[in-house]
């Protein structure tokens, strides 16, 4: 199939920016719309194709952004719709797109709609929310439990009833079975449209409906009291049959718009998450996968689940991956620093849309937050669990200085302490560093269909190494990785294996031919173009 039948997102690889922490502008110590404009440079050099972005809208900032009182602004704290204008406008400029965050699910109690809701029973807004009298004992209706700690049922005093929220008591849950919700909110999402916004990551679209009959959740057998919202399961608070109807509508607002994309933020199994994308592709374009995130990190694993992965696509699926975002552990964190570079390989190589994390092309760790600075709210309210998502959201390191670049005041996170070894200032100029071989995997994908929009095959390995085909008119790629720190051999017995080393992850072997088998250092992953 040419590569112009596929739309851009599908060729593209995503690069999520969190707003607070790329790049400070007026030296407030939070990024913001600006500090995002001053480094399109960089974001264009590296070469990826979208920006996503972290919310940017007017919220308290209980939850720094995924509490949301206005759905069509934007934060002082980020700048103005004309920064926001100037910000979209020098994105298209470049060849880029832009993506929006979109959290439907649930607002801010301090938006309009929420302020209405609560102030009776009988408010024309109150059904907007999920409101239920007091169970039989006068305490919460009944189990469902908050992902940020404790009941996900708050008491109002003034109406004497409980209104739910998944997340924070200040993030009340909108009722998506009422249609006026349903209408509000494509109204702010064709707002965002008109403006030229390129699509929407929609923050935990699998919890927007809610069994309606509000049936207690079942014990969940293998609880082992880690994270205490995982002591029910959420049979009735997520996955609801009737959430597909409401993608659906949204799907239809976006498809009223040209080369328009959703995708969708899902923690399901596979065979749950592939329902998402619809009934013949209405769904979400893509729902997130993100195995590469909750898997072992072992050649075993990750080779299985690729291959159920691409098995269980329905045919008009197009695959995605995921290495972290905002709310995961560093991959370089998790996986160590070599086998970081091996993940990066993995990300850019596989058969669909690949989503970047700001600061995991330069081998960004977690930070460290001291407790005097911690700021999340999953790790306030239950402290002690390392829930807290701080460690993931620390400051861009641009160079090597005291703030790394990132801000002229006082960082809202601290800036890790590793920032004079691993920047982009340095790491540009390295020829070894993991930058470059970021930028190298991207430009072959750029360069090569077969690595972006062409079909994948499995190859048969042993032990701890992963090995995949891909190929796309006559033009083919062997992918082999070794997930070890052992230095091992790769036998080409089920597949002609001749050709040259196009990327390796010690970037030192470029162009050396490879014939029959692949030597393997520990920790090496390498590209081969076949032929």
């Amino acid at each position: 199939m040419a590569l112009d039948t596929h739309e851009w997102w599908q060729k593209g690889i995503i690069y999520q920016v969190y707003p607070r922490s790329f790049s400070d502008a007026d030296g407030d110590g939070v990024g913001d719309l600006n500090g995002v404009r001053s480094k399109l440079d960089y974001v264009e050099w590296l070469g990826v194709d979208a920006v996503w972005l972290s919310p940017i809208y007017p919220s308290p900032m209980a939850d720094f952004g995924y509490d949301i009182s206005d759905y069509c602004g934007i934060h002082p704290l980020f700048g103005t719709l004309e920064d926001f204008d100037a910000l979209l406008s020098d994105v298209h400029a470049l060849g880029m797109h832009l993506v929006l965050d979109l959290v439907p699910n649930h607002s801010s109690d301090e938006h309009a709609w929420f302020i209405e809701s609560r102030q009776s029973r009988t408010n024309p807004k109150r059904d907007w929310y999920i409101w239920q009298d007091p169970g039989p004992n006068g305490g919460p209706p009944n189990n469902w439990l908050s992902n940020f700690g404790g009941s996900a049922w708050q008491f109002d005093e003034a109406t004497g009833q409980y209104y739910y929220h998944a997340f924070l008591a200040k993030q009340p849950d909108l009722n998506w079975r009422n249609r006026e919700v349903r209408a509000a909110m494509y109204d702010a999402m064709r707002f965002w449209l008109d403006r030229g916004v390129d699509g929407f990551r929609v923050d935990v679209i699998w919890h927007m409906v809610k069994d309606e009959e509000f049936r207690d959740n079942p014990p969940n057998p293998d609880f082992q009291g880690h994270n205490p919202y995982h002591e029910f399961l959420e049979t009735h608070t997520t996955d609801q049959p009737e959430v597909h109807d409401v993608i659906s509508e949204m799907r239809a607002v976006l498809d009223e718009y040209p080369a328009r994309m959703m995708v969708g933020e899902i923690y399901l199994p596979v065979e749950r998450l592939v329902t998402y994308y619809g009934e013949g592709g209405e769904g979400v374009h893509m729902p997130f996968n993100f195995q590469l995130v909750t898997l072992p990190w072992n050649a075993a694993a990750i080779s299985k689940a690729v291959n159920h992965y691409e098995a269980a696509l329905p045919s008009y699926g197009w695959p995605n991956w995921v290495l972290g975002n905002h709310d995961q552990s560093r991959i370089a964190s998790r996986v160590g620093d070599a086998q970081a570079r091996v993940a990066a390989v993995l990300l850019l190589t596989l058969r669909g849309t690949p989503t970047m994390y700001f600061g995991d092309e330069i081998g960004m760790h977690d930070g460290q937050v001291p407790p005097d600075r911690v700021r999340d709210p999953a790790e306030l309210n239950v402290p002690g669990k390392g829930l807290g998502r701080d460690p993931q959201r620390t400051p861009m390191h641009w160079n090597g200085e005291p703030k790394a670049g990132f801000t002229t005041g006082d960082p809202w996170l601290p800036i890790a302490a590793d920032h004079d070894v691993r920047n982009v200032e340095l790491e540009r100029d390295d020829a070894t560093s993991i930058l470059t071989l970021y930028r190298e995997l991207i430009a072959l994908r750029r360069r090569e269909p077969a690595l972006s929009i062409g079909a994948y095959q499995h190859v048969s390995t042993n032990g701890g190494v992963f090995a995949f085909q891909r190929s796309e008119e006559g033009r083919r790629f062997l992918i082999v990785l070794n997930f070890g720190p052992d230095a091992t051999t790769f036998q080409c017995d089920h597949i002609p294996c001749r050709g040259r080393i196009a990327v390796d992850t010690h970037l030192d072997r470029k162009g050396n031919r490879v014939e029959g088998t692949i030597s393997l250092r520990g920790d090496e992953a390498v590209v081969v173009e076949l032929g």
